[in-house]
């Protein structure tokens, strides 16, 4: 992914991302909401829910609608976990620059359904998300959610 050209007399700043850690619990034990993600960056990879926010919505209705968007389900208790810096590098260079504020929620209601830009949702045991091939960032943020049960 290349940057695109900054207007003059303007500067790049990174793009805000926010997610979610949407947790629910079974019979079987808890369960962590994932998305195969559509589009880049990272297309084809298992996340947690996302996206971009947009101008005057809160981080935290951007959590709720992200994840309504992505999977049909409603979240409730959203509690701040981290704010993570993805930057992107090629031949040195900056191609890429997010802001990323995760949230730990709780499931609301629904059942998962792919939308908007992820093209799979489903509810994984915390046992089996080894199995997915998490960016290690997502794998820790994961982590420091379930750590609030």
């Amino acid at each position: 992914m290349t940057a695109p050209p900054v207007p003059s007399g303007e500067r790049q700043r990174p793009s805000i991302g926010i997610g979610a850690i949407v947790v629910k619990r079974t019979p079987g034990g808890l369960e962590v909401l994932l998305i195969r993600r559509g589009r880049p960056p990272r297309m084809g990879e298992w996340s947690i829910p996302g996206g971009r926010q947009e101008w005057g919505e809160t981080i935290r209705e951007t959590a709720a609608r992200e994840v309504m968007e992505e999977t049909g389900i409603t979240v409730t208790n959203l509690r701040l976990l981290d704010v993570v810096d993805g930057i992107a590098r090629s031949a040195g260079a900056v191609t890429g620059h997010w802001t990323l504020v995760d949230f730990r929620a709780d499931w609301g209601g629904g059942e998962p359904r792919a939308g908007d830009d992820a093209v799979d949702a489903k509810w994984v045991p915390v046992a089996e998300l080894a199995n997915y091939g998490l960016w290690s960032e997502t794998q820790r943020i994961i982590e420091a959610g379930l750590a609030l049960d």
